[in-house]
């Protein structure tokens, strides 16, 4: 039996070392395939991340090719600046395919599929439109900042320098950042320049047979298997060299979004988490409230933090941020301490905070007014409904300590005189009184003093007494 095994543990090593020593085994299956992601909706850091992982992937399992379906309405600068940036830095040619039939790849999109080294686009699709709409300084990291048009470097010399630029000037640079960013792309690639230039300056658009004979894409393709066959022999560029594509009849696989990239996707809607901040917030101030719940501090903490790096993936204002925190720390404070001067300033400096909190008005990426006033209406009621409670509550007679016994029954264990012992909640007392009692007679608390209970007849008695006939 001892031979056996270690035959077959011997041939179990053989195996894997003819498996390790010979690369073509394992390579042929994954290196004849076309890679699929997919992009539907705004452009975010889901996206991004996504796109990454999928490049990655098509180079560790050298695939052919890697398909990048766009159906997009745009989204963030950054995060198309990332996604621009892996492709141009890939080592596995990148087909841009705007599909299906309907779809569109608007805005960023169309920065993206400038990048894509064959862009291709289904019957009845669009693109274009892709003016940036950034607010309050210049998309990060597009080429050319600080360099204009000549028209606008002539308008400089004159020009004394400003401060700070006028809302004007910023979108001018803003702009002339895209428009350079998507002719590099363009003269990169082979495309027409003066359109993608035409599509961020004067936001236009076109379809797919017009942006083939625009010379904006290079194909219009019916489907997947129709793309393959077209772009089968194509000459692209990787890393400055020259490869010829050889697609025809690979088979598709799609590569799904891990869990980390959908939790991604849903956090990082702005309404989403501006909530998850909220809920993280009042979740710790129930745990401080009522100290040993645990869930509510569980929840709120998880909470909290998923908001908050959400909000850090966000292109965000600070100021907005900080006003929305003081504005639910005056809430809070109000509900402790009613005062209804900090209660409104607290739901004044929410809605300004929510106001100022992004940046970006991009698309997909923009706060929900509706559920801004929500989340601020049930804030606000919040507080001062605890608020009015806490008050009431106030000035309710004390339940607790000395005078929380006042009217409390007692029993006489003993008496003698004007003196004995009562059990009162469940402990002996020393007890006084004006009357004689007897044992196991029923009394009531009138004062105390000290540890010293003062005891009288209990009312209810009386009154009964004095109804017999």
């Amino acid at each position: 039996m001892n031979l056996v095994r270690v035959a077959l543990f011997a041939a179990a090593l053989v195996a894997a070392a003819v498996a390790l020593l010979s690369p073509g085994l394992g390579e042929v299956g994954d290196s004849k395939v076309a890679l699929l992601i997919e992009i539907d909706g705004a452009i975010g850091p889901a996206t991004a991340r996504q796109v990454k992982e999928g490049l990655a992937t098509a180079g560790e399992r050298r695939a052919e090719v890697v398909i990048l379906r766009l159906n997009t309405p745009g989204g963030l600068a950054t995060s198309m600046r990332e996604i621009i940036a892996d492709v141009l830095a890939s080592p596995v040619p990148v087909i841009g395919y705007v599909a299906p039939s309907g779809g569109h790849a608007a805005s960023a999109g169309t920065y993206i599929l400038y990048a894509t080294h064959v862009a291709a686009m289904a019957p009845g699709t669009n693109i274009g439109a892709a003016t940036p709409v950034e607010i309050g300084g210049s998309v990060p990291g597009l080429p050319g900042d600080g360099d204009h048009s000549k028209d606008a470097g002539s308008k400089d010399e004159k020009t004394p320098t400003q401060p700070a630029p006028s809302p004007d000037a910023m979108t001018a640079k803003v702009t002339n950042d895209a428009v350079a960013l998507i002719r590099s792309l363009a003269e990169l690639r082979g495309r027409n320049a003066d359109w993608g230039e035409k599509a961020v300056r004067e936001a236009a658009s076109l379809s797919a047979n017009a942006a083939l004979e625009a010379h904006a894409i290079d194909l219009v393709a019916r489907d997947m298997a129709d793309l393959l066959q077209s772009i089968d022999g194509r000459k692209v560029e990787i890393a400055g060299m020259p490869h010829v594509l050889a697609t025809k009849g690979l088979p598709v696989e799609t590569l799904e979004p891990g869990w980390l990239i959908q939790l991604l996707s849903v956090i990082t809607d702005p309404n989403i988490a501006v909530l998850l901040m909220l809920l993280g917030i009042y979740g710790l101030a129930f745990e401080f409230m009522s100290p040993g719940a645990v869930a509510p501090g569980v929840i709120g903490t998880i909470s909290l933090l998923l908001g908050l790096y959400a909000l850090n993936l966000l292109p965000i204002d600070y100021t907005g941020l900080a006003l929305m925190l003081l504005g639910i720390l005056f809430l809070i404070v109000e509900a402790f301490n009613p005062t209804v001067v900090l209660g409104v300033g607290g739901l004044a400096a929410f809605l300004l905070g929510a106001v100022m909190l992004f940046r970006v008005e991009a698309p997909g990426y923009r706060l929900s007014w509706p559920i801004i006033g929500i989340a601020a209406s049930l804030l606000a009621g919040f507080s001062f409904i605890t608020g009015r409670y806490l008050l009431s509550t106030r000035k309710a007679p004390a339940r607790t300590g000395v005078q929380a016994m006042h009217g409390l029954p007692a029993e006489i264990l003993d008496w003698s005189g004007r003196s004995g012992h009562v059990l009162a909640q469940g402990e002996r007392w020393r007890a006084e009184g004006e009357e004689a009692f007897t044992t196991g007679e029923r009394v009531e608390i009138a004062d105390v003093r000290d540890l010293t209970l003062t005891v009288r007849r209990r009312h209810d008695l009386i009154q009964s007494v004095g109804e017999l006939p």
